[in-house]
């Protein structure tokens, strides 16, 4: 029988059980999974439990329409487990967290070893009444994929099409916290852990500060605070990512011999598809369909923005940006197909309830364009993110929300170097209002760095403590970049790593 389902009683034997019954009653608190089923086949999931949980959408008058949250729990692999769980905050805006529990189940056993492991899609999100924003047919299979007047039609449709099922301006980070904090309580715990990637990490600030009493510790991957003012800095922020790689190419041998001048290269192709674009006809990645297309300088922006999410991706930039020079490509739209923001996982209704609320009113006139000067992606990126928050229905947050206010709960907060969206320089800024925080900088790393290096140990390690003071980060030195592709085959077999000393 499955151990896991029995962890809570205190005999091992039908005689001991009836024998210890009265103490063992006292003792056996209220499980998680007695409040949930075990997930079905089509789950994909082994030894976890599923449910759901309803929350008021206005959870100030309770009334009115209800939203039930999906909740996978991951149950600890020890009899003697600890009594916090990890609670993971998905990214976004707009990643459902319980539909990651298939991918992250393996990973994380290590965590899931001493403690329950919690996902839940936050409303908005995965089957917590997602507010998708998806285009139709006749818009997928539009060669104008970039086309504005296009996006803005589809997001002032979506508007009108999520009216009946949800008041948009109820899906802000601090209502998704409350709702967090009434899961914990369903499923019977007292005190909690947070992870939280990206977005996740504002969603796990947010909680904190909200309900301080019942937050343990807390690991933030990527931080995104609450006053960054998502997209303004993206453009800077991508840039310096681009800049390290050109870097690191250049103090490559390899690779600064087989692509000299990459930076003079890269400005010459944008600055030559600003002017003229240029028509190709290609197969698509995912679909296979023969399709045609003007190429824009929007076009290879994107896709390069993308591939610097992962130093695995970014290793063949280089090679991409000689075969756009010859009219290919291919690598490029491969590259923009994998990174597809409107995949299944990611509801984009949620994202401008999100950014429209929170960063948008925020963002001064013209400091797009003043951030993004000089900068691979110019301001047309972050500007085609903001347009529809001219529409959108928001409403006023409290002033106290942007304030970058102190703590001392335990955290471990994890940067990647080479991270495009969520730099250092933001970690730096909460590690210094949180006293007992460790910042770390992981080298050679791009956004998300628990699964590089030794990181996921100092997680476990962190967790375990319940503090970050015993952590030895001398580990994550070792991780460096992986080498740059070549040619079609991949990296020189002979070359080293391209992350230096």
């Amino acid at each position: 029988m499955n151990s896991l389902r029995f962890r809570g009683i205190c005999g091992g034997s039908v005689f001991a059980l009836a024998m210890l019954l009265a103490s063992c009653s006292g003792a056996r608190r209220m499980s998680a999974m007695d409040r949930l089923q075990p997930c079905k086949a089509s789950d994909g999931l082994g030894d976890a439990f599923c449910g759901t949980f309803e929350v008021f959408e206005n959870r100030v008058t309770k009334q009115g329409r209800k939203i039930p949250l999906r909740i996978v729990l991951l149950p600890a692999l020890k009899q003697k487990y600890a009594p916090d769980p990890l609670f993971f905050l998905a990214g976004g805006p707009g990643q459902g967290a319980a539909a990651l529990a298939h991918d992250l189940q393996e990973p994380y056993r290590v965590v899931e070893t001493d403690r329950d492991i919690v996902l839940v899609d936050q409303r908005g999100t995965g089957k917590s009444n997602p507010l998708e924003c998806k285009p139709g047919e006749s818009e997928e299979s539009s060669d104008e994929e970039d086309d504005s007047a296009s996006m803005m039609r589809r997001f002032r449709s979506c508007i009108d099409a999520l009216k009946s099922k949800a008041d948009l301006t109820k899906y802000t980070t601090p209502i998704a916290m409350d709702d967090l904090d009434d899961v914990r309580r369903f499923l019977g715990y007292s005190k909690i852990d947070l992870y939280g990637g990206s977005y996740g990490t504002r969603a796990a600030l947010v909680y904190a500060r909200r309900h301080p009493e019942n937050t343990r510790a807390v690991i933030l991957d990527g931080v995104a605070p609450t006053d960054m003012r998502l997209p303004l800095y993206m453009a800077r922020d991508s840039q310096r990512a681009l800049s390290l790689l050109v870097r690191d190419c250049e103090k490559d041998a390899g690779c600064n011999r087989r692509f000299p001048q990459l930076q003079a290269r890269l400005t010459a192709l944008l600055d030559r598809l600003s002017a003229h674009p240029q028509h190709v006809k290609y197969v698509h990645p995912r679909t296979g369909e023969e399709k045609e297309i003007d190429v824009k300088r929007l076009t290879v922006a994107g896709a390069l923005f993308a591939s610097l999410y992962s130093p695995m991706t970014a290793s063949l930039v280089p090679l991409l940006i000689e075969q756009a020079e010859k009219g290919n490509y291919t690598g490029f739209f491969a590259l923009g197909a994998a990174f597809d923001p409107l995949s299944s996982n990611m509801s984009q209704g949620m994202y401008f309830s999100v950014v429209c609320n929170e960063d948008a009113p925020r963002i001064e006139p013209g400091s797009v364009e003043r951030e993004a000067a000089g900068t691979f992606t110019g301001a047309e990126m972050a500007g085609m993110r903001l347009k529809p928050c001219e529409f959108w229905p928001r409403e006023p947050m409290d002033p106290a929300y942007f304030e970058n206010a102190p703590s001392k709960i335990p955290a471990l907060i994890l940067s990647g170097e080479l991270d495009p969206v969520t730099p250092p320089v933001w970690g730096e800024q909460v590690a210094s209002q949180w006293k007992n925080s460790k910042h770390i900088v992981v080298p050679a790393t791009g956004h998300g760095a628990w699964a590089s290096g030794c990181v996921m140990k100092l997680m476990v390690q962190f967790l375990n403590d319940g503090s970050a003071a015993n952590l030895n980060t001398a580990c994550v030195q070792k991780v460096k970049r992986p080498p740059f592709f070549l040619g079609p085959a991949g990296p020189d077999p002979m070359s080293s790593p391209a992350g230096l000393q």
